[in-house]
């Protein structure tokens, strides 16, 4: 059947190397206009999580919110997605350290240009900043999370780093956490807390 699962799943294998043929044929059959292109899956559950909570659908709104599995793959899927390729609107999220790097990519890509909005560090330091240490502490207590966290500070490698850099290195800790958190931190902030690049990306789409 197709859907935007499927899309995703087809876009992915592209990218890979795989056959272009079945994500352009799913393309035509379905109602997407718009590529949201993420470096993580981390990324994609937060914009997911705040797309719900403000009552949209993404998909059935045409909108593909893609993981790339990195950075470094902003140049090739923007030039199989965009213009060039399948003629898609493209935007998403990229941190401040890499925005040159996208700007490049963008333009290697020939689709310079389309609009991505900036995350200070990442997209977990804004949505640490928003909350705040001790409201994040209380959500990785809810989760089950908090001993963890107790014995993660603890190491001699945290000692100098500051109460927020230590949560965002932790949500890295363990597999399938930032993902997990993706979802808590969005869906526990205040709709005026929202960080502004995450704010500006689902009112652009």
């Amino acid at each position: 059947m197709a859907d935007m699962g499927s899309f995703r799943e087809a876009v992915t294998a592209w990218a890979a190397g795989g056959p272009g043929e079945p994500a352009r044929e799913l393309a035509a059959l379905l109602p997407v206009r718009t590529a949201v292109l993420l470096e993580g899956p981390s990324d994609a559950a937060a914009v997911n999580a705040l797309a719900a909570s403000r009552g949209r659908d993404l998909e059935a709104e045409g909108v593909c919110v893609l993981s790339m599995g990195g950075a470094m793959s902003i140049a090739r899927y923007a030039q199989l997605l965009g213009p060039p390729g399948l003629g898609l609107r493209l935007t998403g999220l990229c941190d401040e350290g890499e925005r040159g790097f996208y700007a490049r990519g963008l333009e290697r890509a020939d689709v310079a240009g389309q609009e991505f909005f900036v995350c200070a560090a990442d997209l977990e330091d804004e949505l640490i900043r928003a909350l705040g240490v001790s409201r994040v502490e209380e959500l990785v207590r809810a989760e089950g999370d908090l001993r963890a966290l107790q014995t993660f500070v603890s190491q001699p490698a945290q000692r100098d780093r500051s109460p927020e850099q230590r949560l965002r290195r932790f949500l890295g800790t363990k597999k399938g956490r930032k993902i997990r958190y993706g979802h808590v931190l969005v869906e526990a902030l205040a709709p005026d807390r929202v960080p502004a690049p995450l704010d500006g990306l689902l009112a652009a789409v």
